[in-house]
């Protein structure tokens, strides 16, 4: 999974990426600090992990991981090549999901770029420069289609879908709000790669007082969340600066600092939460003496595209799947015990798989 951080200079965004990357990107109080696009991989916090590897005394332990890009700020302008333009925008198409960084917090010492404070403002601000960016890649589009839509129904069609989709960015909404059930549509939506199809979390970048409560008391933070349900978009709220001192802290430490601020989970986990539920993403594990792994899936797959993940042999030989689910094999000390209960089940090619099934795959090649 690759998630694209963006976000107005001076919002907290590089601060954000380097705490949960650790990458060091340079982070300073004044616009187009980070020239490059720069690229963090972070592992997801998975508890189940360990208890299975203590289970099988694995050798290896192998998390899900999730790939962070963090884009130079964006300022008004950049689709025509202000600040450093096109080229982040660019950047921006490879992800999976967009990370929007929104100040919502006031401090004297830290310049806005506009100003003042106004997330809503600033979040149509970038929605803005997205879509003059999406409308470039449709205007290409569609002066290769209308050479031949006259003498061929389905570039006819398709020519068509551009029309509307060019109408409906140029009234200043999102790809992703554009409505359409046909199959052929949807195919050519995908095809495009808009940046305003792409699915948004906004971080809500608050001060630590705002935290405890996740941002309900504070009133930028709620326009957030009112703004993001017209695209059923996921918002939590983090503190930049907190997250910059949990990321200095050793496993245990980062514990008990959590609790002192009366917090459950840090920001990365609320943003790896926020992610898998906006893709629809799940994990399953492996496990066994050489090695304990999580593959990350989308909710749905059967069985053997998930044994596809792991190798396209495995796929194509697909024979069953043994599954059992984690929490039941810990609670049975081992394998042998789940089969003698009766927990472990053999699944064919139908099998969906779920979030927490251990599985071990049988394949013929």
């Amino acid at each position: 999974m690759k998630l694209g951080i963006v976000g107005l200079p001076n919002v907290g965004k590089s601060t954000l990426f380097n705490s949960l990357t650790k990458a060091g990107a340079e982070s300073a109080n004044y616009p187009f600090c980070t020239i490059d696009p720069n690229v963090g991989v972070v592992t997801v916090p998975d508890e189940r992990l360990k208890l299975l590897a203590d289970l099988y005394h694995s050798a290896k332990v192998t998390p899900a991981v999730i790939e962070f890009v963090d884009i130079a700020g964006l300022v008004k302008g950049a689709s025509k090549g202000e600040g450093l333009g096109n080229q982040f925008l660019a950047n921006i198409r490879e992800v999976d999901a967009i990370v929007h960084v929104v100040r919502c917090f006031e401090d004297t010492n830290v310049i806005h770029v506009d100003g003042s404070v106004d997330p809503v403002r600033d979040i149509e601000t970038i929605n803005l420069e997205l879509i003059f960016s999406d409308l470039e890649v449709l205007e290409r589009r569609i002066a290769k289609t209308a050479r031949g839509a006259k003498n061929d129904k389905k570039l006819a069609k398709e020519y068509a879908l551009q029309q509307a989709l060019k109408a409906h960015l140029e009234e200043g909404k999102l790809a992703i709000t554009y409505e359409t059930e046909d199959e052929d549509e949807l195919a050519w939506l995908a095809e495009y790669n808009l940046l305003t199809a792409k699915p948004v979390i906004f971080a809500a970048n608050v001060a630590e007082d705002d935290l405890a409560d996740d941002g309900a008391s504070n009133e930028y933070v709620r326009s957030v969340r009112e703004y993001a349900k017209e695209t059923a978009s996921e918002v939590f709220a983090i503190c930049a600066k907190i997250e910059e001192e949990i990321s200095e802290l050793e496993e245990d430490e980062k514990q008990m600092f959590l609790e002192d601020l009366g917090l459950k989970e840090s920001g990365l986990e609320k943003l790896i939460k926020a992610s898998y539920s906006l893709l629809g993403l799940l994990s399953y594990l492996t496990a066994g003496e050489t090695e304990t792994r999580a593959w990350t899936i989308r909710k749905g797959t059967k069985a053997p595209q998930a044994a596809g993940k792991i190798h396209s042999d495995f796929e194509r030989g697909f024979i069953r799947a043994e599954v059992v689910n984690y929490q039941d094999l810990l609670d049975c000390a081992s394998y042998t015990v789940a089969k003698e209960k009766g927990l472990v089940r053999l699944e064919g090619k139908d099998y969906v798989v779920k979030d927490g099934d251990v599985i071990l795959f049988r394949f013929n090649v």
